[in-house]
């Protein structure tokens, strides 16, 4: 329906105020229409700028690792935490062969960094997080926790760890920290027994062994001597206690301690050892 249609429908008595009224109808729609154009040349100004600035603040250098972040160890553009076995150069060692992301923070793929993390020993996973304003990496360490220490000596310093799982972590991860509580292994790793094939299973053997020699003894175990597989020896403060092999009645053996023990002490001559090795009978030697 035109204007006209709905004129005709009202009572007409003035032709002049009908007049204005139809032109004032007319400037309403004209301006409602400029308003309706504004509007959407505003809009579109406003899109061109926001994108502007979105570009603009996409670019900033706030949103981009330097370029020499993975060579300068500042603890700046990557910081390495909850690490007490790998040390911050060992990881750097690696970002070296790794190429700094060319991109803005956000963007930047860190899987490359993650698993070459993860091939060191003592690593059980990797954590890569990104932060803007500065661009930094955090890298956090979920290691593995080590049980035993192997040296071919008490006088020398240990020269490999495995964790309960028994992988193998080698000299370049240690010392370790005192804060590592671990069962010293002596051992040479050749005579039939080469310590860098140990397996999950021997370390637990390890730590079955000196659990039931603490618990039947009362004391510390300094150190087992598996030097000779077949003859293995195991020091605590009272005594040398001598195992022979590790077999099914190893842990038999074991539970006639608090019986023998009493009876070391009281001897006036010095223990080379007390001899378990044997099933029924058992002796003590001395020097």
């Amino acid at each position: 329906m035109d204007e006209f249609d709905e004129l005709q429908q009202e009572e007409i008595i003035d032709p002049k105020r009908l007049v204005n009224k139809v032109r004032k109808k007319r400037k309403l729609r004209k301006g409602r229409k400029k308003q309706s154009v504004f509007r959407g040349f505003f809009r579109f100004i406003l899109t061109i700028i926001l994108l502007c600035g979105f570009v603009y603040i996409s670019k900033m250098p706030q949103w981009y690792l330097p370029r020499d972040a993975f060579t300068k160890p500042d603890g700046k553009s990557v910081v390495i935490i909850n690490n007490r076995i790998v040390k911050n150069q060992k990881i750097f060692s690696i970002l070296k062969n790794v190429e700094v992301p060319n991109v803005p923070i956000y963007m930047a793929k860190t899987r490359d960094i993650k698993q070459e993390i993860e091939k060191l020993a003592p690593v059980k996973e990797a954590y890569v997080r990104r932060y803007a304003f500065p661009p930094r990496l955090q890298i956090i360490l979920k290691e593995r926790i080590p049980v035993v220490t192997v040296s071919p000596d008490v006088k020398v310093p240990p020269v490999a760890a495995f964790s309960e799982d028994g992988v193998m972590m080698g000299k370049e991860f240690l010392p370790l920290n005192n804060e590592f509580k671990t069962i010293l292994v002596l051992s040479y790793g050749n005579k039939g027994d080469d310590y860098k094939k140990w397996n999950g299973q021997k370390i637990k053997t390890f730590e079955k062994i000196v659990k039931y020699i603490e618990t039947y003894s009362k004391e510390k175990v300094e150190y087992i001597d598996f030097r000779n597989p077949q003859d293995i020896y195991v020091k605590i403060e009272t005594v040398n206690i001598r195992l022979g092999k590790i077999d099914e009645n190893v842990y038999k053996r074991l539970e006639r301690l608090p019986s023998l023990l009493p009876q070391v002490k009281l001897m006036d001559s010095k223990v080379k050892y007390l001899d378990l090795s044997w099933e029924k009978v058992n002796y003590l030697k001395l020097e």
